[in-house]
């Protein structure tokens, strides 16, 4: 299996994230931030895995680019699935997280969610990751890889 992680980053959470999630799937994977790749070479994988920080319940501007740039139906037969990271805060439900919205994104360009969106913790808006976090990151795509 062929699978690419994409990330976005401010603070160096959501790269910690990605990193851990391509040792999680194991075999071939390319870890990478949005401006590394080409749309035009994710039609290559059997798997695109997608992760940016949740902003004001949104993912990134700079990811949103990357996302608007994928011609609608281009995933279609590749495996897909969404992460981010997160406060754990009230407030930010109310808002909602980049991983749903970027799951309904790639649904919308023709992948296959294999797994629901996935939200990873830190603890403060610039602050670490919550205790655990990375392990989780890696037995998610473990998991995913599985499927």
């Amino acid at each position: 299996m062929k699978a690419l992680v994409i990330y976005d980053s401010q603070f160096g959470n959501t790269e910690q994230i990605a990193k851990a999630i391509g040792g999680g799937i194991g075999g071939e994977v390319k870890v990478v931030r949005f401006g590394e790749v080409s749309v035009a070479e994710l039609g290559s994988y059997d798997l695109l895995i997608i992760g940016s920080p949740t902003q004001g319940g949104r993912y990134t501007m700079s990811m949103k680019g990357f996302l608007d740039a994928i011609p609608s139906g281009s995933l279609a037969n590749i495996r897909v699935a969404s992460f981010d990271t997160r406060l754990k805060t009230k407030l930010v439900k109310i808002f909602g997280y980049a991983a749903t919205r970027i799951a309904d994104t790639l649904k919308i360009k023709g992948g296959n969610l294999v797994a629901p969106a996935e939200g990873f913790i830190v603890k403060g808006s610039k602050g670490s990751l919550a205790e655990g976090e990375l392990e989780r990151a890696a037995a998610w795509a473990k998991d995913i890889a599985a499927k």
